[in-house]
């Protein structure tokens, strides 16, 4: 188990070993939870707001359908021009 203390201003340091093991880095940003009178940090990576709406649960779900479909080997292209891509995706 290990073990750090609270400092006087309400700081505290995580052990070294934890913070490799979570992959931490200075600056990151931590949720703070209480359950059940435990306190749990749970690392958080930020998103910047102009690409929140990359990471919905909608965008995200199309990007694997996208994924999937690359894998399987599902493309178009190449294309000569911007006129043969348009065509082709009309005719879609």
């Amino acid at each position: 188990m290990t073990v750090t203390q609270i400092g006087p201003k309400h700081q505290i340091t995580i052990p070294q070993e934890v913070f490799e093991q979570l992959g931490l880095e200075p600056g990151d940003f931590l949720e703070v939870q209480v359950r059940e009178e435990a306190l749990y940090l749970v690392p958080q990576k930020l998103v910047p707001r102009e690409q929140a709406w990359f990471w919905s649960k909608e965008s995200q779900e199309r990007e694997q359908e996208a994924d999937a479909a690359i894998a399987q080997g599902e493309l178009s292209g190449p294309f000569e021009s911007v006129d043969d891509l348009m065509r082709h995706l009309k005719a879609q």
